[in-house]
């Protein structure tokens, strides 16, 4: 390990408030009620697929976010933690359960919910290389119609005002799971939530960009419409993720002043105008998410400047795991990525797929190492990532 990874010793400060901004709870169902004794105080529970929208939606009404504890400091800790802020998304790796029911010049879509034709047509349409396994094909579910989704998804945010959207975003490397060997599905682990790989061994087949993007750019629509933050997934994506993130602020940038045009004009030093659709800066006319959190962020330190470009009128956040950041691959520019973002976005996350003591340890482990990247105080850099997450949680 690198001096610059050298993590800070010293009693850890749970009792300041710890938030985990990006996690999976509700793939281990029976892990769960190990919320309430966790130390995190609160859960970012992310949703990713038919199985889990509505568990994530019955772990938030058990474990609400009570925003008055978010900066208590009060002890036992026990009072202010095991608390739940749900997310609800359409993550990359499942898109292709989703069809474009916007498309209606692509009638092979149309009633690939019930024909099993169709179903099949619709999953040779999105995957590549196009499958031609029968037997792999039907092992897919049928596929629901993004419009529903995007409706369902509305009806959770509205459901709960303090709901984010996530996990979204696109993947160029993922590629699906086969389908269960003859007599072995049986065998599967009951504890985990359906849907996910569950051991299984990869196929060749990955879901097209295209198709990624249009399930993407929905929801992100819908971040916009309903003014929520997003948690957004990129793999071997970084720069059309980004592209697809600008998109939504085209029109709406910042204009950045130079110091010459400020002494010329008369305003303050660093100010900046929104122009958006011809002026318009009303919060609810935005066509682009509040706040945006790349998640486990693995990209480079360019990529990452162009986010924080001052003309960008979006907060992003940067969030690092140890499970994806502390990868043999990823640690060599960790150091490098962290110091490149302003100490303001700097979020921790487990990215964990079961509730309790192991989330506690690796938020711990990744806190101190970023506090140590930072030259933090163990102390000041648990309320700096206490306070970054309740402004892109909250704004």
């Amino acid at each position: 390990m690198t001096e610059e990874a050298q993590q800070l010793v010293g009693p850890f400060p749970w009792h300041l408030g710890v938030f985990d901004a990006h996690c999976h709870p509700t793939d281990c169902m029976p892990s769960v009620s190990a919320i309430q004794n966790m130390k995190c105080r609160v859960l970012t529970a992310m949703s990713t697929r038919a199985q889990d929208q509505e568990l994530v939606a019955q772990i938030a009404e058990k474990y609400p976010v009570r925003r008055e504890h978010i900066f208590s400091t009060v002890e036992p800790q026990v009072s202010v933690a095991g608390q739940v802020l749900p997310s609800f998304g359409w993550h990359p790796w499942f898109s292709h359960q989703l069809y474009d029911d916007d498309n209606v010049s692509d009638t092979r879509h149309v009633g690939a919910t019930e024909n099993d034709a169709l179903r099949i047509s619709h999953y040779q349409a999105v995957l590549v290389p196009m499958p031609t396994d029968q037997e792999f094909l039907r092992s897919l579910p049928y596929p629901q119609p993004l419009s529903r989704y995007v409706a369902q998804a509305k009806e959770y945010l509205e459901r709960y005002p303090l709901a984010l959207i996530g996990e979204v975003g696109l993947d160029r490397s993922f590629r699906l799971p086969n389908a269960w060997p003859p007599g072995q599905e049986g065998a599967r682990n009951s504890e985990l939530t359906p849907g996910g790989r569950e051991g299984r061994m990869l196929s060749p087949y990955r879901v097209r960009m295209e198709h990624q993007l249009k399930v993407f750019k929905s929801q992100l629509g819908l971040a916009a419409v309903m003014q929520r933050a997003v948690s957004v997934h990129g793999v071997q994506a970084h720069g059309v993720v980004f592209e697809t993130l600008r998109e939504t602020w085209k029109g709406c940038e910042k204009e950045v002043i130079s110091k010459r045009s400020e002494k010329r004009r008369g305003d303050a030093p660093g100010s900046d105008i929104d122009h958006c659709d011809g002026g318009i800066e009303e919060e609810e006319t935005q066509g682009f998410p509040p706040r945006i959190c790349l998640h486990s962020y693995s990209g480079p330190v360019e990529t990452l400047m162009q986010y924080l470009h001052p003309s960008v009128p979006a907060k992003i956040f940067f969030s690092f795991s140890s499970v994806i950041n502390l990868s043999t691959a990823a640690f060599a520019k960790i150091a490098d990525v962290v110091r490149a973002v302003p100490d303001d976005r700097l979020l921790v996350e487990s990215d964990l797929h079961c509730a309790g003591d192991e989330i506690d340890r690796l938020l711990e482990e990744m806190a101190r190492l970023l506090c140590t990247i930072k030259g933090w105080e163990l102390e000041h850099g648990v309320r700096q990532l206490r306070d970054n997450w309740a402004r892109f949680a909250f704004g």
